[in-house]
């Protein structure tokens, strides 16, 4: 999700700021627990929308994105279900910038459609709310100014580099190398407007949500005026 996707989506008039909506952009480093803050977001009231789900959405066995991908790499990044081998595509970009950048154009315009067909649907149905919506490579995607407010969940690299090697069953060796081609966490932090540490309990997190929704309410209440 390059600059690209960046240009489509800002393209819509769904874009266009309004004041009865707070639009959240939430992101953060791999494995720095951007989804467990999410779902607390969710619980407390704030529709989501997932760039994550999407990008997987769009590239199902026979839509316009799958083909494209498949007739580039060929049927051997396929599994038996005729889904994509994500390890496998992984491989291929891993340390080939242009055939990542080739890949990432093939989803570009559907993933811009979905997001502003969810964007519409939810604004059709709750006019006046605060919308989350999830964004692992936000910053690196250039997409900061098309939402009110950024929130990145953190941790130190460290713990990413633990977390992400007890998630995917990998060794920290390969996790560090791993997160050593994204965008350092420590970075994205001044593009912050809010900034949620997860790095220690979760309980813990929960409240620093919890305090956070209160002042987005804040936001949302003044905006409105």
């Amino acid at each position: 999700m390059r600059e690209t996707l960046a240009k489509k989506i800002e393209q819509s008039d769904v874009l266009k700021k309004d004041k009865n909506r707070l639009l959240l952009g939430v992101t953060g480093g791999i494995a720095s627990g951007k989804t467990a803050v999410s779902d607390m977001l969710g619980a407390l009231g704030a529709p989501t929308i997932d760039f994550d789900i999407i990008a997987r959405q769009v590239v199902e066995p026979e839509k316009p994105a799958w083909k494209e991908i498949v007739a580039y790499c060929g049927e051997e990044i396929l599994l038996k279900d005729r889904c994509l081998d994500r390890k496998k595509l992984s491989k291929i970009v891993f340390n080939n910038p242009d055939k990542r950048k080739k890949l990432e154009g093939f989803t570009h315009i559907p993933i811009g459609e979905e997001y502003i067909k969810q964007l519409d649907e939810i604004m059709a149905g709750t006019p006046v709310s605060i919308i989350q919506v999830a964004v692992p490579l936000l910053i690196e995607a250039n997409m900061q100014n098309m939402f009110d407010k950024i929130i990145v969940v953190y941790v130190p690299h460290g713990t990413q580099v633990k977390r992400l090697a007890l998630r995917d069953g990998i060794s920290e060796a390969d996790a560090a190398q791993i997160l050593s081609s994204q965008m350092p966490i420590d970075e994205k932090i001044e593009y912050a407007d809010f900034l949620i540490n997860n790095d220690k309990s979760l309980d813990e997190t929960r409240r620093q949500v919890e305090d956070l929704w209160k002042t987005l309410n804040k936001i949302l209440k003044e905006k409105t005026k």
